[in-house]
């Protein structure tokens, strides 16, 4: 990982932004595409291009010349019944799950290149929700799960340059999830559903994550790991 180059859409905030900490420090570039530079410090390694992955029609930044390795972490949280589900709601993850993840990979695509003999990496994110059925969760399941898909295409399409794997991680303690744990009660409840006994915080996805990203993985693609506290196959 030393000396590489990143990309990670979405940095700036939650699981992104515990990423781009934890490349920091070892990182040539690491540059964050998103709508701000929120919580980032931008200094030394790290470089913000403002990008809204929300918006069709917006245009994306100019990649570096050379990536190793990218990360696409925007996402949504849309919980609703199928009655109360609006095609507008359906469409907005959709847009934001899937079909920026694809507008993302098509801008950088050509500039993706390994180093010293090792494929370059890619990490998409999906859900638990996707694996293990939820009631409430049909939108999210319904792009994420579109997401997995993506993931194991392309790293069919992408071998042997390229290796594309996929994070599905549980509720996590982001400002993504900041109304579902908004209380301390409504924390107990949540960590009381898991295995583990605790939510998962940004750095439970972003170690695996940088873990994906790097040469330590250099024989896996095509998965999908869960980070999600033993929810999806553990019963206590």
């Amino acid at each position: 990982m030393n000396g590489d180059t990143y990309i990670i859409a979405g940095g700036s905030s939650g699981i992104g932004l515990e990423l781009v900490r934890q490349l920091s420090g070892t990182a040539t570039r690491v540059d964050v595409w998103s709508r701000t530079p929120g919580g980032l410090d931008i200094s030394g390694v790290v470089r913000h291009q403002v990008c809204d992955f929300s918006d069709p029609d917006g245009c994306l930044p100019e990649p570096p010349e050379e990536v190793q390795a990218v990360a696409y972490c925007p996402g949504t949280i849309t919980l609703k019944s199928l009655r109360a589900l609006t095609a507008e709601e359906l469409r907005r993850d959709l847009e934001i799950n899937v079909v920026g993840a694809v507008r993302f990979l098509q801008a950088i695509q050509s500039r993706l290149a390994g180093r010293e003999g090792r494929p370059a990496s890619v990490v998409l994110f999906s859900t638990v929700a996707v694996a293990q059925g939820m009631p409430m969760h049909a939108s999210v399941a319904a792009a994420k799960g579109a997401v997995e898909g993506l993931v194991r295409s392309l790293a069919a399409e992408w071998a042997p340059k390229v290796r594309v794997n996929a994070i599905a991680p549980a509720l996590t303690d982001t400002p993504l999830a900041s109304r579902l744990l908004s209380s301390p009660e409504k924390r107990e409840a949540m960590a009381a559903r898991y295995p583990l006994k605790r939510i998962g915080m940004a750095a439970d996805a972003a170690a695996m994550a940088r873990f994906l990203l790097s040469e330590e993985s250099g024989w896996m693609t095509g998965q999908v790991l869960a980070v999600d506290g033993g929810l999806s196959t553990v019963r206590v």
